[in-house]
C-alpha cells in the first residue's frame, strides 16, 4: 500500500501544520476535479488515492470518510464564493444607490451560479441528497454570504427604495427569483444561458418582476 511521499533527503516524521494543509488543499482540489467529472457514487476513495499519488491510508488520515471529503470540498467552493462575493461588493460600492448597488451584486449571484464548477457541486448535492438531513450548520446559524446580501436588502429599504418588512425573507426571495430557474437549467445539461447575453436578458427581465413584487412605485428610469 502505497502512502504519502517525501522528497529525496527529508526524513518522514511528524507533517509539519504547513505541510498538512497543503496536502488537504490538494486532495480537496484532485478530489473536486473527479466528484465534477463522473459524480459522487461513482468516486471512490482508491480514484482519489490513485489521482493524488499516494495509498488510501495517506486519504484517510486526512479525511475520515467519502462524505468528509465531499464536505470539504463544499466549505472551499463556500470559501472562494464569499472572497468573490466581498470583491464585488467592494467593487460596488461607490457606484449609484443602494437598489442598483443590489442590482449588481444579485447579477453576480447568477453568473456565479451558472459556473461550471458552481453547477456540478450543486447537481452532485441534489442528485446525491448527500446534504439532505446531514446539513452540519445549525438552523439559527449565520450564513456569511447570505448575510452580505440580506444587508444590502436592508440598506435598499432603508433608502425607500424596496418595501417589505423583513429583508432577510427579501433577499431569499430576490435569490429564488434570480438563480434557482437558470441554475436547474445548468443542472439538467441545457445551455440555455451559457451565454452572458442570454443571462443578462434572463436577469433584466427577472429583476424587473422582482422589484413589482418588493418595490415602492418607482419612476422607470429607477428601475
Amino acid at each position: 500500500m502505497m502512502t504519502e511521499s517525501f522528497p529525496a533527503g527529508v526524513r518522514a516524521g511528524r507533517p509539519s501544520k504547513e505541510g498538512t494543509v497543503e496536502t488537504s488543499n490538494r486532495i480537496i482540489d484532485i478530489t473536486a476535479q473527479l466528484f465534477a467529472a463522473q459524480g459522487f457514487a461513482a468516486t471512490s476513495i482508491k480514484q482519489v488515492a490513485s489521482a493524488c499519488g499516494t495509498g488510501e491510508d495517506a486519504i484517510y488520515r486526512h479525511f475520515p470518510s467519502k462524505a468528509a471529503l465531499f464536505e470539504a470540498v463544499v466549505e472551499r467552493m463556500r470559501v472562494r464564493t464569499l472572497d468573490g462575493l466581498e470583491t464585488e461588493i467592494d467593487s460596488a460600492g461607490g457606484e449609484g444607490d443602494a437598489l442598483s448597488r443590489l442590482k449588481r451584486v444579485a447579477r453576480w449571484f447568477l453568473t456565479v451560479n451558472l459556473e461550471p464548477d458552481m453547477v456540478a457541486l450543486n447537481r452532485i448535492a441534489l442528485s446525491e441528497a448527500i446534504l439532505h438531513g446531514e446539513d452540519r450548520r445549525d438552523e439559527g446559524e449565520s450564513d456569511p454570504i447570505t448575510d452580505r446580501l440580506v444587508a444590502l436588502v436592508a440598506a435598499a429599504q432603508w433608502d425607500g427604495k424596496l418595501g417589505g418588512d423583513d429583508p432577510r425573507v427579501i433577499a431569499a426571495h430576490l435569490l429564488h427569483s434570480i438563480v434557482l430557474g437558470p441554475s436547474n437549467d445548468a443542472m439538467l445539461g441545457r445551455a440555455t444561458y451559457a451565454s452572458t447575453e442570454a443571462q443578462g436578458r434572463f436577469f433584466d427581465q427577472a429583476w424587473a418582476l422582482f422589484l413589482r413584487g418588493a418595490g415602492r412605485s418607482l419612476p422607470a428610469g429607477a428601475r
